[in-house]
């Protein structure tokens, strides 16, 4: 196989692999021994879910998460610079985005190593399809921050920018802060803003509606503690 830094998407949840990812996914896995990981026990499960005759012990993981030092990040490319195709895998959906792994695709750029993104589920775009938003426009914001008067400041910029700009804007939550989320929108936003949310996207209990903040007001939800996204738009 082609030496190359593969960004292999991974699962959002529990979804069968042959509902969310290409045959090809599997291919590529199949021929590479050397894996950029966040998270080892997950990744290994993944790759037994991708196919279970791995032999797991075979493979070489490097973690890349948020403690791992900037320093230590190049080394782990050593493999692809010797010729062996390589694999990035994030804790769930695609590589790179709002993920760790952006810093080692950024190091494979600069040394002019291939880097191959491969298709699989994006809650991000997934989200924006199932919105009813602007989807030729829109901003991811990540994490909002978590001083609450920071993130009501926050809020009310994005709702400005979603008016303004016909812009719209996603950001997610901590998943046990959920339900405070949608009610600080409800409670910030002006009636007739728009709000999604999008939750345990492409898996069986996936819950994707989208109200005015006054129409979530009369009928607040239960969310869970699964992953989320929100959305607001004008």
């Amino acid at each position: 196989m082609q030496p190359a830094l593969y960004l292999i998407p991974s699962l959002l949840g529990d979804t069968p692999v042959d509902h969310v990812l290409p045959p090809y996914n599997r291919e590529v896995v199949l021929g590479i021994r050397h894996f950029i990981v966040e998270e080892v026990r997950t990744a290994r499960r993944f790759l037994k879910q991708v196919d279970r005759s791995i032999d797991i012990d075979q493979l070489t993981f490097f973690t890349l998460n948020k403690h791992t030092p900037k320093e230590e990040i190049s080394a782990m490319l050593a493999p692809l610079e010797q010729g062996m195709p390589m694999g990035v895998i994030s804790e769930a959906g695609c590589p790179a985005v709002a993920d760790p792994g952006a810093d080692v695709v950024a190091i494979a750029q600069r040394k002019r190593l291939k880097v191959v993104p491969l298709v699989g589920p994006s809650s991000i775009i997934l989200s924006v399809m199932g919105a009813g938003f602007n989807g030729q426009n829109f901003a991811f914001n990540g994490y909002l921050p978590i001083d609450q008067d920071e993130r009501i400041r926050t809020l009310r910029k994005l709702e400005q920018r979603a008016c303004s700009e016909d812009q719209t804007q996603i950001f997610i939550e901590t998943p046990y802060r959920n339900q405070k989320m949608i009610q600080e929108l409800v409670k910030t936003l002006k009636p007739q803003t728009r709000i999604c949310v999008a939750a345990a996207l492409t898996c069986p209990e996936e819950y994707i509606c989208t109200r005015t903040a006054k129409e979530w007001g009369a009928q607040m939800p239960e969310l869970p503690k699964i992953p989320c996204i929100f959305l607001i738009y004008k």
